[in-house]
């Protein structure tokens, strides 16, 4: 990019789509590092999410297995690939966020920069909580079979299982940034997201009840109580925004107002 270019604030094609490049293959250069280390510590991600079934394994038969030849292996890149995306999330957002920036207003930009600040610690609380959960989960419902049966899982199957559930508690805990990101865009006002609070509820519930077994009710209260306290806190967040917001248009109404009667205001001799 030329010194006047840059000036401008503008790039040319070729060299957008150079840093393209450039950005695209440091993010794909930290994810095989990432997957190279997931692969490597494969054996050790299982022994841990392997643990509840162990745990059941002490009372009875209870056990995962491989339903083909390639299954051990599929089932090491399966978390490789996973852990990889993980590990290297900090390299290739950095990177997608330094490829979008530069055709960001400032606004746009205090925005997105204070959505990804919420977001990120939010989604690693989230996954976190999710790998607290998911023992809970699997003792709660391999327990409701008799202890003369014998809990045979497929190892693909309850490792799917497990990130399903990990990927949607992370997830959930970034929703309600999102909504306070829209609100702060003028997209979705306070009183908007307060008359659709049944809406909301309903919402969390069906949204715990798919990430959780029905069967399950205990861990689906445990994802929809943070759910819940997320979005009162996204809720008061929306409404001292939009009440601060009304306050500044109120006190610019009356400002515009005593400018316009000093000026028509007549003038003594």
């Amino acid at each position: 990019m030329t010194a006047a270019t840059a000036a401008r604030g503008t790039m040319l094609l070729s060299d957008h789509v150079r840093e393209m490049r450039n950005r695209a293959i440091r993010a794909a250069v930290a994810l095989l590092v990432g997957i190279v280390a997931g692969y490597l510590l494969s054996d050790q991600i299982l022994d841990v999410l392997r643990a509840p079934i162990d745990e059941i394994a002490r009372y009875r038969q209870a056990s995962l297995n491989y339903d083909t030849v390639t299954g051990a292996f599929d089932l090491k890149l399966k978390i490789a690939l996973f852990t990889g995306v993980l590990l290297a999330s900090p390299v290739w957002l950095v990177e997608l966020f330094g490829f979008a920036v530069p055709g960001m207003t400032a606004r746009e930009k205090k925005y997105t920069v204070g959505f990804a600040l919420s977001a990120i610690p939010l989604f690693a609380t989230g996954v976190a909580f999710g790998f607290l959960l998911f023992p809970q989960m699997v003792r709660l419902l391999a327990g409701l079979s008799s202890n003369e049966d014998a809990t045979i899982l497929t190892a693909t199957y309850y490792v799917d299982f497990v990130m399903k559930i990990v990927l949607a508690t992370g997830v959930a805990f970034v929703l309600p940034v999102f909504v306070v990101l829209l609100n702060f865009l003028d997209l979705v006002s306070a009183k908007t997201i307060r008359g659709s609070w049944r809406l909301i509820v309903v919402g969390i519930a069906l949204f715990s009840a798919l990430v959780t077994p029905a069967a399950d009710v205990l861990s689906m209260f445990l994802v929809a109580v943070p759910m819940t306290i997320l979005f009162a806190g996204a809720l008061a967040i929306t409404q001292l925004r939009d009440s601060r917001a009304d306050r500044r248009a109120v006190t610019a109404e009356v400002a515009d107002l005593s400018a316009e009667r000093q000026g028509s205001a007549p003038c003594s001799v």
